[in-house]
């Protein structure tokens, strides 16, 4: 791999997107136009190159904890890429906003950026009366295995949004499919908080790198 300073100027990454477009560009390369520079005895091509197997690890933005490791990325790199790719992810999401949502299928193309997180993930997705989606956001982060969610805090930008109904969606780090005991209560409390409302909560799915399971269809809700 040559180092940045070895390329003429036609060949390095910036001037390589401005001519060709970012398509032209390697993941590498990429990564380089995002981090801007390298340090002292490490190329940005090296660094770049640390960076992308992160990425790979983490099938899309790892945590900002696993970018600050990198020898070469400190806190504004970190930063950069983690915002980077969040604002990425909303954009994407924004596509999606009004579209049906008819089953736990439906669900999973806004979620998918969350199956393979290392902490619990608590989403709530708002739809209006016709089922379509109106939002979606990250409630809680928890820890490892648990996360701590309050009805408050689900239904209050439900209410915002004027959702007639949501859709609940959180992650189990440890890869296990089956709800327990914990997933439950939290689904039948959070049932409870939406009738009283007016808002009714139509599915509470867990997601995982094995697949999903829906709670209602196993009769939960």
């Amino acid at each position: 791999m040559k180092k940045m300073r070895e390329l003429p100027d036609f060949d390095r990454p910036r001037e390589k997107l401005a001519e060709k477009g970012p398509e032209a560009l390697t993941e590498n390369e990429l990564i380089a136009i995002l981090i801007g520079r390298g340090t002292r005895g490490r190329d940005v091509f090296q660094v770049a190159s640390d960076i992308k197997k992160k990425l790979a690890a983490a099938r899309g933005c790892p945590a900002y904890g696993d970018l600050i490791g990198i020898d070469g990325v400190g806190s504004a790199k970190a930063c950069q890429i983690v915002a980077g790719f969040e604002l990425a992810r909303r954009y994407m999401q924004a596509d999606m906003r009004g579209s049906r949502v008819a089953s736990p299928e439906d669900v999973l193309p806004l979620v998918s950026y969350v199956a393979d997180k290392r902490q619990e993930h608590f989403v709530c997705i708002t739809l209006n009366g016709a089922g379509e989606v109106i939002n979606t956001r990250t409630i809680t982060v928890g820890l490892l295995n648990q996360s701590l969610v309050h009805p408050r805090e689900v239904f209050a930008e439900a209410i915002t949004d004027r959702a007639a109904s949501v859709i609940l969606v959180h992650n189990h780090p440890s890869g296990t499919m089956e709800p327990s005991t914990q997933d439950i209560a939290i689904t039948r409390q959070l049932v409870e908080a939406g009738s009283i409302l007016g808002i009714r909560v139509l599915d509470h799915i867990i997601v995982s790198r094995k697949g999903h399971v829906s709670l209602k269809e196993r009769g939960y809700i």
